[in-house]
């Protein structure tokens, strides 16, 4: 629900179909009374006839309560709040509807009316109600007790009134649904998948959306049928021919910057005259189209594709009042498809940029590394997680797990400025980590555009032959996991201190640890991508992890480094950098000792 301020601090209603233009075209024009209750059901707006059937000004009756105005008994005496049919659905949030009851005019006259009423929802909760009302011929009680066709014609007159009304309160509040639900994802397939879930079968019985790919290409990216059936079947979808500029086609000309279009069954018959035309027409044709409407996604110059929607009933024709509630909905899918197609090639760019920054792994004697990047998956950003190698000036192997705070190209950028000057400050200094990692810290915000970040920074120390220690510092980071052959598993938890870029110069410097490593252990170092998960806390991540490393501990590390992010449990939103370090042992492991294993990115 959108709100304004009035001068006096009071908020004022806007419904929830959001742009002025579609309420006031199709609901002040209205010839019938709307109004919309909040959830207590106070009245929060009104249309002008319904300020004629109240006979009260919109500013009267702002905040009234509805129930008060219109459920009165014969004699005008307001009815018991716990019998009133309206505020039990208001709070059951369904629709419901009246046909015998009564309001009273401002002028003091009391009325008898019929109303009808559909909730309205706003990010899936309650925004409270539109109450259509009718006003009923006077002597509609006396009328009721004699039978004949006069009263018949009446009754269906009401009927089909009441159920204009409702449809009505309907598209208005399926406008608002479908807003809300396209804003909640950021991947186009997704939205145009949603989008077809909420119009079919609601308003139209098929829906396919076309998007511009070119000045005058045209790709046919969603097609959906009834009860969600979708048409690939019939390879409706895929590159469309040339629009044809001069094509006389609504489709063509709504793509080239046309108004809204609706055809009815003789215009739907009619010719093709371009190439994207025909396929089009064999569309509407193969799916028994008796009534279509094709509107612009988007406003003014900025026309994304077109929506078309098809009705096959020929007893269920569309009108114009149907033409105004799509057309609000291509306004509104347009920036929605704009905003995913922009956010799908940024992520492109980011995912490759990040991809091409990751280094090659060094051979280091017997030693053997894997190391995998496993971006987030699709609808989430890629982020500034990163994994570094490579030998030191004194013949130590230098080993670095990252991750810069952030999800966007700025992340990536900034990945690879922190990789390079920890590599400038580590290459030839024989200092501890910590110092390393607190020098890092000093110098980050002069010389990158890095706000904060995670690593953990290591050097394993030792002959080719052993025996090897371990020398680490953790600034934030999740801890190392060290496998044993003897089939333990052991978090490193020390070295731990404050992560990149708090600024605390005070609280001290940074730790450094140590450990010695046995002959045929493995060292994982890991993003957090790899322990979070949607529903579990951080321990529960780690718990998980130990176990699938330890089921994997002796296989092949390129396969581990595989099968640990393979299984990863669904809806994790999170980039995933992983680096495996094997040194030399038993050959119970499994695979040769004197074989480097190159660092490679996993498949998305």
């Amino acid at each position: 629900m959108v709100e304004d301020v009035r001068p006096g601090g009071e908020p004022e209603w806007r419904p929830p179909t959001a742009e002025p233009g579609l309420w006031q075209r199709v609901v002040e024009q209205l010839g019938t009374a709307v109004t919309v209750l909040d959830p207590a059901g106070r009245i929060i707006a009104v249309n002008p006839a319904a300020e004629r059937l109240l006979g009260r000004p919109a500013a009267a009756v702002h905040g009234q309560d509805l129930h008060d105005l219109c459920h009165r008994d014969p004699g005008g005496s307001r009815i018991p709040r716990e019998r009133c049919p309206l505020l039990r659905a208001l709070g059951e949030r369904r629709s419901e509807r009246g046909d015998d009851d009564r309001c009273l005019r401002g002028d003091g006259r009391l009325i008898p009316i019929s109303w009808s009423a559909t909730p309205l929802t706003d990010g899936g909760g309650s925004a409270g109600m539109a109450v259509l009302i009718v006003e009923a011929a006077p002597d509609r009680r006396g009328r009721r007790k004699r039978a004949g066709q006069a009263e018949r014609a009446e009754h269906e007159e009401r009927a089909a009134r009441t159920s204009a009304l409702e449809d009505l309160a309907e598209r208005l509040t399926l406008v608002a649904e479908i807003t809300d639900v396209l804003g909640q994802t950021l991947e186009v397939d997704e939205a145009l998948a949603r989008l077809g879930g909420l119009l079919v079968p609601r308003l139209a019985d098929w829906v396919a959306v076309d998007l511009r790919v070119g000045p005058r290409q045209v790709h046919r990216a969603a097609v959906t049928g009834p009860e969600g059936r979708d048409a690939r079947q019939e390879d409706w979808h895929g590159h469309l021919p040339s629009n044809g500029e001069a094509a006389h086609s609504p489709l063509v000309q709504v793509l080239n910057g046309g108004g809204s279009a609706l055809q009815d069954p003789p215009d739907v018959d009619v010719p093709a005259d371009s190439p994207l035309a025909a396929v089009h027409s064999a569309f509407l044709a193969a799916t028994g189209a008796t009534s279509v409407i094709t509107v612009p996604l988007g406003t003014g110059r900025k026309v994304t594709g077109a929506l078309t929607l098809v009705r096959t009933d020929p007893a269920r024709p569309f009108h114009s009042g149907d033409v105004d509630v799509v057309s609000e909905i291509g306004r509104r899918v347009g920036p929605v498809i704009d905003n995913a197609r922009r956010f799908g090639r940024q992520r492109a760019v980011a995912e490759a940029m990040q991809r091409n920054l990751l280094p090659p792994l060094p051979r280091h004697g017997r030693v053997q590394l894997a190391a995998r990047y496993q971006p987030a998956p699709a609808g989430s950003q890629v982020g500034g997680d990163w994994y570094d190698a490579f030998s030191l000036r004194d013949g130590t192997l230098a080993l670095v797990i990252g991750d810069v705070v952030g999800h966007d190209l700025t992340a990536a950028a900034g990945m690879a400025q922190l990789q390079g000057v920890l590599r400038s400050l580590v290459w030839d200094r024989t200092e501890s980590t910590g110092a390393v990692v607190d020098r890092l810290d000093g110098a980050m915000h002069a010389v990158t555009s890095v706000p904060m970040a995670t690593l953990v920074l290591a050097r394993l120390e030792g002959p080719d032959s052993g025996p090897w220690t371990l020398r680490w510092t953790s600034a934030g980071h999740p801890p190392p996991l060290l496998l044993t052959p003897d089939g333990n598993a052991q978090y490193l938890e020390a070295g731990q201190g404050l992560i990149l870029g708090t600024h605390l110069h005070d609280a001290g410097h940074r730790p450094s640890a140590a450990v010695a490593l046995p002959p045929g252990s493995t060292l994982l170092l890991y993003t957090d991508g790899l322990i979070e998960a949607p529903g579990s806390d951080l321990g529960a991540g780690l718990g998980r992890l130990r176990r699938h490393a330890l089921a994997l501990v002796h296989e092949p590390l390129d396969t581990l480094c595989d099968q640990l992010s393979a299984r990863m449990p669904p809806g994790s939103t999170d980039d995933i950098a992983l680096l495996a370090v094997r040194l030399p042992g038993p050959r119970t492991w499994g695979e040769p000792y004197a074989t480097g294993c190159a660092g490679r990115a996993a498949r998305p």
